[in-house]
């Protein structure tokens, strides 16, 4: 967010990819917090209200759990910064469905490509579309010698099983 071109650039990205892959919503939704702002811009950029979704509603007022004008019936994509389990995604998508929306699917910055997560997302029928993934990082960081390529199957492992990962890595 800090970066203006680098912010044009994911904002332009993510509406170009709501066009190709889900055809224009009625509504943008982001999810709290990492995909409040991106989500803002990306409605700016397609004429759309927007809306967001918090993690649990607030404890106060009308204790809503969406925060915007949204009607019943109404099409909504919705976008988030990163996605690693999909839980947080997924639990707006149906908090979404609840309040009488179509979900049209999900677009992201990033996702690690946890097999979690695409279960998740396949489990709950939502389509989503990353701009990035970790595949293609440690490709880019291989290409710029962040990484030299004798590591990359101990960095691909590390996806594989991440809790457990740092038990079996091996230091030099």
């Amino acid at each position: 967010m800090s970066y203006p071109k680098v912010r044009t650039f994911i904002r332009q990205e993510l509406a170009k990819a709501i066009a190709d892959k889900f055809e224009k919503p009625d509504v943008i939704a982001g999810v709290a917090t990492g995909g409040i702002a991106h989500g803002a811009l990306v409605a700016q950029e397609l004429g759309l209200p927007f809306i967001y979704v918090r993690s649990a509603p607030k404890g106060h007022g009308m204790e809503n759990l969406v925060e915007g004008k949204i009607e019943p019936g109404q099409t909504v994509v919705v976008v988030e910064d990163l996605i690693s389990t999909g839980q947080s995604s997924i639990k707006v998508v149906k908090a979404l469905r609840d309040a009488g929306c179509i979900v049209k699917g999900l677009v992201s910055i990033f996702d690690y490509g946890f097999d979690v997560a695409v279960a998740q997302f396949k489990e709950d029928k939502c389509p989503f579309y990353s701009l990035s993934n970790y595949d293609s990082l440690l490709d880019q960081a291989v290409k710029n010698k962040y990484v030299a390529l004798e590591e990359i199957d101990q960095l691909k492992s590390w996806r594989d099983n991440p809790s457990s990962w740092g038990a079996t890595l091996k230091i030099a």
